[in-house]
């Protein structure tokens, strides 16, 4: 059978396979299916769902809303297997049966996400790397765009956010490589959300001028103080101005300061052997030393 492709970046999206498009109809159902998929990891009492689908409803009218949705969800998605749906439902509860295998985009951008969340973006490892970079295209627009609900407004921001710090890494590790295209692309994309972002004008400042586009850094300065005034009625900060001058001095550096990241562990098992037979040599010469002393005391 067909796995089930559930896209939620963009426009709600349900697929059997990659190409059988499947339509589920009404709103509620929409945002019903959307929001325990979003909060996949624990299951929701029905009354808490029927008061936050159908607020301005009565709590016997928005249950009665409830299970008629949850039958349009229920019979419009394809079984796994026999009575295997994709909602699971005991007694008064309500969530993602975790017996049920499907493909969610949010899930692999998110796994992809935590894989690096606490490793700084010039220490990333290359399969590290291709990660994010494949994780990247999944995020094909802002969550369920067109929705305005509480809860959707939280998550669509901290998607983004999630989105910009995987985009943060990148730049970081291309600067680090000297991949300036590629980091380029990513610092572009950054200011697309947010176009103030004044560490992510130095950084492609420093990418253009590395890259030999002295013109192109200058012209990504005055892009930064005019993002600076219009969204924020502030200045460009000292750091900001000192590298402008630089540039327009042609005195920064051409190539990027090393990294200074954590030791991998194969390399400190390697210093430790390193050390221990410097160790021994350094006792070894010492030993010599005092023969030798030794002797030449005895000959005169």
């Amino acid at each position: 059978m067909s796995t089930l492709r559930i896209s939620l970046f963009g426009k709600l999206k349900i697929e059997r396979g990659e190409h059988e498009a499947i339509k589920l109809e009404a709103r509620r159902a929409q945002e019903l299916l959307s929001y325990l998929l979003l909060y996949r990891e624990r299951t929701h009492e029905r009354e808490k769902l029927a008061t936050l689908l159908w607020s301005n409803q009565s709590t016997s009218r928005a249950k009665q809303y409830l299970r008629q949705t949850l039958w349009q969800v229920q019979s419009t998605l394809p079984s796994a297997a026999e009575n295997q749906h994709l909602l699971l439902v005991i007694q008064d509860r309500i969530g993602i049966n975790p017996q049920v295998r499907f493909w969610l985009d949010v899930a692999v951008f998110d796994q992809a996400y935590t894989c690096v969340e606490k490793i700084p973006g010039h220490t990333l490892e290359y399969t590290q790397v291709e990660t994010l970079r494949a994780a990247l295209p999944l995020y094909k627009g802002d969550l369920l765009e067109g929705w305005y609900e509480d809860w959707c407004l939280f998550e669509r921001e901290r998607y983004q956010n999630i989105y910009l710090a995987m985009l943060d890494k990148l730049l970081a590790y291309s600067e680090a490589h000297q991949e300036y295209e590629a980091g380029l692309a990513y610092g572009t994309q950054i200011l697309h959300y947010d176009r103030a972002r004044e560490r992510t004008h130095r950084t492609l400042m420093r990418l253009h001028y590395r890259a030999g586009h002295r013109t192109a850094a200058i012209h990504q300065y005055e892009s930064c103080v005019a993002a600076l005034a219009e969204e924020l009625d502030v200045g460009p900060a000292k750091s900001t101005i000192a590298l402008y001058h630089q540039i327009c001095a042609d005195q920064m550096d051409t190539m990027p300061a090393l990294p200074v990241g954590p030791v991998p562990d194969a390399a400190l098992h390697q210093l430790e052997q390193i050390q221990s037979t410097l160790t021994q040599l350094q006792t070894q010469v010492n030993e010599l030393v005092q023969i030798f002393a030794h002797d030449s005391s005895n000959h005169s």
